[in-house]
């Protein structure tokens, strides 16, 4: 399965219908082909009362090649980092509580993503990359373009105690270290995904 977020709904690309047809609320749909599908998704943008949507494929690979094909298609990389007295690091971009993360850039491998971004975003020192965590997919408008967000997580750690310095030209104004037990009060101002990726990480209940 692909869970894909858009704003504070979800898409659900999926072989099993008959599972997620009698024990979920939503839309669902039968893929059939990409001109359809298009239709669908710009339905789905507009009525925003629905707020999960599935669609169905018996070959999986294939429905999300064809719904990749909808987007314009990015990757990013990210990570959540730990220090030694087990705080996380969390950031506030344009208002809301985030994790640190960017684009690619030419020539670079993901991790290699994963680690200039974190650093470039935080300002933090010592970072090292301890396992591929979970990837996650969202939407988001950019101009004209309806935009398909993949983001590679990592599982990092920091050895460093010096001060955070958040990157304002990317809308950055906070960079903090959280107590694990404090997390529970960002999840009124955060995105459906970051609360999956720190459930993930264990740090927020199932």
């Amino acid at each position: 399965m692909y869970k894909v977020f858009y704003q504070d709904r979800i898409i659900y690309l999926t072989e099993d219908f008959t599972s997620n047809f009698h024990n979920n609320y939503g839309l669902f749909y039968k893929f059939y082909n990409s001109d359809e599908l298009k239709d669908l998704l710009k339905l789905f943008s507009f009525v925003t009362s629905i707020k999960k949507l599935y669609v169905f494929h018996s070959k999986l690979d294939q429905l999300f090649k064809q719904f990749s094909s909808c987007f314009v298609n990015i990757t990013a990389a990210g990570g959540v980092v730990t220090n030694p007295e087990g705080k996380v690091l969390m950031i506030k971009r344009r208002g809301k509580w985030d994790l640190p993360k960017g684009k690619t850039e030419e020539g670079e491998n993901i991790e290699q993503t994963a680690l200039r971004e974190v650093t470039e975003e935080t300002g933090i020192q010592g970072l090292e990359i301890v396992k591929p965590l979970v990837t996650t997919y969202h939407i988001y408008s950019s101009g004209n373009d309806q935009m398909l967000k993949k983001n590679v997580w990592f599982d990092m750690r920091s050895s460093s105690n010096e001060a955070l310095v958040p990157q304002s030209e990317e809308e950055i104004s906070e960079a903090i270290w959280f107590n694990t037990e404090d997390l529970s009060l960002i999840l009124g101002n955060t995105y459906l995904s970051i609360i999956d990726i720190l459930k993930e990480k264990k740090l927020l209940p199932f």
